[in-house]
């Protein structure tokens, strides 16, 4: 279980350093200074937020079917 919430953990921030990395690597290319970190940084934080409740979603099942049984 501990492992899991180790691994979202893990995922979050991953998720986010490459949506602000690749945001800001396209930045430099296109020379559009702050607009692609932030749409980078939107799109990590969206990327993991879905996968958060993507990878819990099994424990929040398990638990509700332990309480009705």
């Amino acid at each position: 279980m501990a492992l899991r919430f180790i691994g979202v953990g893990w995922f979050v921030g991953v998720s986010i350093l490459l949506g602000v990395w690749g945001g800001h690597w396209l930045d430099e290319k296109f020379g559009t200074s702050p607009v692609l970190v932030i749409v980078g940084l939107i799109l990590g934080l969206v990327v993991a937020f879905y996968g958060v409740y993507r990878m819990l979603l099994p424990l929040m099942r398990n638990k509700r079917d332990k309480e009705n049984s």
